[in-house]
């Protein structure tokens, strides 16, 4: 009779701490779930911001690279028209 006392009171303990510890358990994992989905939210805006960034960048890069290459063209044309104009191929 007193093992099962011992025994039941010693069910009682295990659940009773189990409990307490679930609430333990469930506050971290709740702490732990907002702050995965507060850092996904940033790293989305920084996505979204890297994106729009990246976008106007090669926008400018483009017409940067456009404006080089056309000064290119001009520069080889005239250097062309000079040497035929000295009697040498382009």
């Amino acid at each position: 009779m007193i093992k099962t006392i011992k025994t039941a009171g010693t069910i009682v303990a295990v659940l009773g701490v189990s409990l307490m510890l679930q609430g333990c358990i469930v506050g971290a994992v709740v702490g732990t779930a907002g702050a995965i989905v507060g850092g996904a939210a940033q790293a989305t805006g920084a996505v979204v911001g890297a994106g729009v960034d990246a976008v106007t960048t090669s926008d400018e890069e483009t017409k940067a690279r456009r404006e080089r290459e056309q000064r290119q063209y001009e520069r080889d044309q005239r250097r062309c028209e000079q040497r035929q104009r000295q009697g040498r191929d382009c």
